[in-house]
């Protein structure tokens, strides 16, 4: 008679669950959920981070700043709440005007300069078949010396007794001139420091939205017979838009703001150069010594590009 052994319960059971589940499917599940709140945890944990280094320097300085705006405040005394009186002291200024227009005719002279340059050198370091590489070192070389000491080796071109610019001038035969006192040259002569101390990045910028653009683009239009001109025209600026557009924005946010320039090389007593830095500058640090001026100063300039930029990017939006 063959005897046939009861089965182990035990044996019968493992790997159910309490209501007849596989475990195992439920166990990967249970271990998929886990990794996948330890990543999240982890991406929320460098984002936090983030957010506070950003909240730290950047909003708390321009919260802090509006708030200033509406104080008197030496930083050595108490401050004292003066409400709009700030605003109403900066814009009955004189010199408000003065600077402002001198921002704007600096705006305007660096995206002459500043703009279009960078654009057409990129577009003659890219038809190089050598040394691209070097080029691109020279081009970018100025952008990584520090600003004052982009000026400073300017202030040697532009010395009126041994400057370099002068001394070819007198070896020509031609008279020297006094570049950055003179009320025609002072602000083309900032303006050609800026430019070239800033170049660097966008001609790099240029060089790299032109490697993308497709060859088959170029030889179609040589094969239609197209010209040098009409190939950048009608091949090269469509391809690059995005990229102009951009840059075009930084760079009128960013001469907007000019200082160093103007500061190093006209001072801050010129009324030919001064800038709206400048003058933020003289309102805290030489004549006011008052930093809510300085900082209502501050808030109209950061309220006139936030509006610029915000016009600027829904026109482009619409454009497109």
């Amino acid at each position: 008679m063959t005897v046939i052994a009861p089965q182990n319960s035990a044996a019968v059971t493992r790997g159910t669950g309490r209501a007849g589940a596989p475990e195992g499917p439920r166990s990967a599940r249970t271990a998929r959920l886990r990794r996948r709140i330890g990543d999240n945890l982890q991406a929320y944990a460098f984002l936090a981070a983030g957010l506070l280094c950003f909240a730290l320097f950047s909003w708390y300085p321009l919260v802090k700043g509006i708030i200033l705006s509406f104080q008197q405040d030496n930083f050595v005394t108490d401050p004292i709440w003066v409400g709009l009186d700030n605003y109403t002291a900066v814009l009955d200024d004189p010199l408000f005007a003065t600077a402002w227009l001198n921002t704007l005719e600096f705006t305007g002279l660096a995206l002459l300069f500043g703009f279009a340059v960078p654009f057409v050198l990129a577009l003659v370091i890219n038809e190089f078949r050598h040394a691209k590489g070097f080029f691109r070192f020279a081009v970018y070389l100025p952008v990584m010396l520090p600003p004052i000491v982009s000026v400073l080796l300017w202030q040697y071109f532009y010395d009126p007794g041994n400057g370099l610019f002068n001394a070819i001038l007198t070896g020509v035969g031609l008279p020297g001139s006094d570049w950055t006192q003179s009320p025609k040259m002072a602000m083309i002569s900032l303006v050609l420091v800026s430019t070239w101390a800033n170049m660097g990045g966008a001609t790099i910028m240029y060089l790299a939205g032109l490697a993308g653009i497709p060859g088959e683009l170029y030889e179609a239009a040589e094969l239609d017979g197209a010209t040098v001109w009409q190939r950048v025209r009608h091949v090269t600026i469509p391809q690059m838009r995005f990229i102009m557009l951009v840059l075009l924005l930084l760079q009128i946010v960013a001469t907007m703001q000019v200082f160093i320039e103007p500061y190093q090389l006209t001072g801050t007593t010129n009324p030919e150069t001064i800038t709206v830095m400048v003058l933020i500058y003289r309102y805290a640090f030489t004549i006011n010594n008052d930093f809510g001026m300085a900082a209502a100063m501050s808030v109209l300039l950061f309220i006139v590009l936030g509006a610029f930029s915000a016009l600027y990017l829904r026109l482009t939006r619409k454009a497109d």
